[in-house]
């Protein structure tokens, strides 16, 4: 995409944008291709991080599949366009590539999930988000679809019984329709818009009863994000902008895909920058708090390190991808339940965010790895982050 216009070859389409090489250029330059929603900070009051820059030259990772690597080595094999890693609350280290710059915001893909998480804990200690409610109360557009008996709490631990395979190599089917409903996908030729709330329409079928095992499923994000709309009398964008990105203090707006009608792309839409990306996992490290004002409610936070169900985990939809670790999944979050326990969010195609409250440290990663899904790339940055969580701490 360097030239005006570029030629054949280069161009970035709604086609092939999540392809690689593609996605190395359009992962952080989303709005120019799908409708986006700002999300604004507050130029006033940004969150200085202080910077105590480490020397990652002296780090080496140890795998099991790559052998010994440079830190330089693992940020280039696995595609990172921008990753931040803060210490005991200062930037110990900033790099970008793929012609990634400090303030573009980069896409979340899942770990938008994560971020709705954090939003809906907010909205329960406002007494505005009741999580036993039935999504159909609420939602009574969906009585006739399979979310009926579904509750706010199983949707925000991906409990609910929905039928729906989550294959992002799919080239057809209910998913790809889903991401043509979202705009993320061109349309066939003659084929009529969509959009992503009368997508809800064909879900009718259940796979199991709600409240079972993990079953991973994208489209029950994006409708918790219709109900906290409907429930707040607001737009998503404007109540994560508000209660979130400008308390929290921001140095640069986000934005998040939306359908052609405006309906937020919660599950995978929301854009930010490292670096913001990166405040988010301070202010967890920091209770939910900054400045003396709570954000997010520690008892929230709390919560999800603790309520998680591990059985629904080993027996749910995304064990396999984190062989011999022990899980849980609560309110969008990935909890690893070692000795020192591990706050995670994941996204697709390589986004990350760790968070260490013991130890102090924030992992933001942002990239553009060419599979969805890499078991590979996957057991390769758990490696690393496991292994220099220990060594930030000895050094």
């Amino acid at each position: 995409m360097n030239a005006f216009p570029p030629g054949p070859e280069g161009q970035v389409t709604l086609a092939n944008w999540r392809n690689a090489p593609f996605n190395h250029w359009s992962f952080h330059h989303v709005r120019e291709l799908i409708p986006t929603a700002e999300i604004t900070n507050d130029p006033e009051r940004v969150w200085t991080l202080p910077s105590a820059s480490v020397d990652m030259g002296e780090f080496r990772i140890k795998s099991a599949g790559k052998g010994s690597l440079t830190f330089g080595e693992f940020v280039s094999q696995t595609s990172t366009d921008g990753i931040v890693i803060l210490f005991r609350g200062k930037v110990a280290y900033e790099a970008y590539g793929n012609g990634m710059r400090s303030d573009n915001p980069h896409i979340l893909m899942s770990v938008s999930k994560s971020m709705l998480g954090l939003l809906a804990g907010t909205l329960v200690a406002r007494s505005m988000l009741d999580l036993e409610r039935v999504v159909t109360d609420i939602i009574p557009e969906l009585r006739d679809t399979a979310y009926v008996g579904a509750t706010i709490r199983q949707l925000l631990d991906m409990r609910a019984g929905i039928a729906f395979d989550e294959d992002y190599m799919a080239t057809s089917g209910p998913i790809v329709a889903y991401r043509r409903a979202t705009g993320w996908n061109p349309l066939l030729p003659g084929e009529p818009a969509s959009d992503l709330r009368s997508f809800y329409q064909t879900m009718r079928e259940r796979r199991r009863a709600h409240g079972g095992i993990l079953d991973y499923i994208s489209p029950n994000t994006d409708l918790l994000g219709w109900v906290i709309e409907r429930t707040a009398g607001r737009r998503y964008a404007d109540l994560m902008g508000d209660l979130i990105w400008k308390p929290m203090g921001a140095a640069r707006s986000a934005y998040i895909t939306v359908d052609r009608l405006g309906a937020p792309r919660c599950a995978g839409g929301m854009c930010v920058t490292p670096l913001d990306l990166a405040r988010v996992g301070q202010l967890i490290v920091d209770g939910g708090a900054r400045d003396g004002r709570q954000i997010i409610p520690s008892e929230w936070i709390g919560d999800i390190v603790s309520n998680g169900d591990p059985a629904a985990w080993e027996a749910g939809t995304l064990a396999h991808y984190f062989p011999g670790l022990q899980i849980h999944y609560r309110s969008k979050w990935y909890v690893h339940r070692a000795a020192v326990p591990l706050l995670m969010a994941y996204g697709i195609h390589g986004q990350y965010l760790f968070v260490d409250r013991e130890r102090e440290i924030v992992i933001a990663k942002a990239s553009s790895q060419a599979l969805p899904m890499d078991p590979e790339l996957i057991a390769l940055t758990l490696e690393a982050v496991d292994q220099l969580r220990a060594w930030l701490v000895r050094h």
